[in-house]
C-alpha cells in the first residue's frame, strides 16, 4: 500500500481553525485527531463524512469542550491531515471501519456520546452495535445505516457518477452545494486544504461507490446483521436532521421507528442542507451537550 501525506504548509492558518494536532498510528498509516476539552471528562466522538474533514467541525468543537466534555474529531484515513493511501482499492466500507475501530480501541475511549453524518453514521453506528459497551449514546444527523433497500435519491447517485468519473473533483464546490448558506474564500481553501492534486483523493471517489445501494451489495448483507442489534439497542438514540437534505430525507423518521432507544428523545429538524454543521453549528453543539448531561443525570 503506497501512503500519502498531504504536505503541512497547506494547512497553515486555517480560518477558525486554531487546534492543537494529534496522531496516533493506525496500522502504519498516520491519522490525525483533535482532542480538546477536559481529559477526564467521557468523550463526544463527532465523526465527519465524504468529502470533508475535521475542519467541518470548527464550529462546534469550542463550544461543546466548554460545557466540560472531551471532544475527539478524527480525520478518516484518506481525509483532512490523516495519511491518504493512493489506491481506490485500499478504500473499502470494511476498511475504514476497522480503522476507525483500532483508532477508539487505542484511544481507549469509553462511555462514548457518537455524533455522525453523512459517512460517520455509515461506519460510527456499524461500530457501535459490534462494541455496544463503549458507548454511551448516539447522535445521528443527516445519516442512515443502509442495507441496500431503502430507495436511494437521485442526488446521490449523481454524487456516486461524478466522484467515480469526473477527471476535476472540486470539494470546495461539492460542500457547497450540500448547503442553504454560502463558503467564504477561505473556507474553501481549508477543505481543498488536504487534496494538493487528484492523487491524494482516492478516498473521495472510492467511497460512494461503497454506500450500499442493492440488496447484494458486499456491505449490505453486514449492515442488515447490524440492523437486527440496532433494533435493539435500548441506549438513547437522537437524531438532528436536517429539512433540506435529498439525500437523507426521511431517514430521521427511519431510524426512530425502528431503535428502542430513540422512544422519548428531543428529536428535532433543523434548517439547512447536507452538511449541517456548516449551518447549524450552535444549536448542534447545544443538541450534544444537553444530549450528554441527560445521559449523566
Amino acid at each position: 500500500m503506497r501512503i500519502l501525506h498531504t504536505p503541512e504548509y497547506r494547512f497553515n492558518d486555517l480560518k477558525d481553525f486554531p487546534y492543537k494536532p494529534h496522531f496516533v498510528n493506525v496500522n502504519g498509516i498516520m491519522m490525525h485527531y483533535l482532542d480538546e476539552g477536559p481529559n477526564n471528562s467521557t468523550p463526544v466522538l463527532l465523526l465527519h463524512g465524504v468529502p470533508t474533514w475535521s475542519y467541518l467541525y470548527r464550529n462546534m468543537i469550542d463550544k461543546t469542550a466548554d460545557a466540560g466534555n472531551r471532544v475527539i474529531v478524527p480525520d478518516m484515513i484518506g481525509f483532512g491531515k490523516s495519511d491518504k493511501p493512493e489506491k481506490r482499492c485500499d478504500h473499502s466500507y470494511k476498511s475504514h471501519i476497522e480503522w476507525i475501530k483500532i483508532f477508539i480501541n487505542l484511544l481507549g475511549l469509553k462511555n462514548i456520546v457518537l455524533f455522525g453524518q453523512d459517512w460517520g453514521s455509515l461506519i460510527g453506528l456499524r461500530i457501535a452495535v459490534e462494541q455496544p459497551d463503549r458507548f454511551a449514546g448516539i447522535i445521528i444527523s443527516n445519516g442512515m445505516l443502509p442495507t441496500g433497500e431503502q430507495k436511494m435519491h437521485f442526488t446521490f447517485k449523481l454524487w456516486k457518477i461524478f466522484a467515480r468519473y469526473s477527471p476535476v473533483l472540486p470539494v470546495d464546490l461539492v460542500i457547497s452545494a450540500g448547503i442553504k448558506g454560502t463558503l467564504d474564500k477561505e473556507e474553501k481553501r481549508a477543505y481543498r486544504a488536504p487534496f494538493p492534486s487528484s492523487k491524494y483523493m482516492a478516498g473521495i471517489r472510492a467511497m460512494p461507490k461503497h454506500v450500499p445501494v442493492s440488496f447484494n451489495d458486499p456491505e449490505a448483507k453486514a449492515n442488515r446483521e447490524a440492523w437486527i442489534k440496532l433494533c435493539k439497542w435500548n441506549k438513547p438514540f437522537l437524531t438532528a436532521f436536517s429539512n433540506g437534505d435529498p439525500i437523507t430525507h426521511g431517514g430521521d423518521k427511519y431510524l426512530q421507528d425502528r431503535i428502542p432507544g430513540a422512544a422519548g428523545q428531543n428529536h428535532i429538524t433543523l434548517n439547512g442542507g447536507h452538511f449541517i454543521q456548516e449551518e447549524r453549528a450552535k444549536e448542534l453543539s447545544d443538541i450534544i451537550i444537553r444530549f450528554k448531561e441527560k445521559i449523566n443525570s
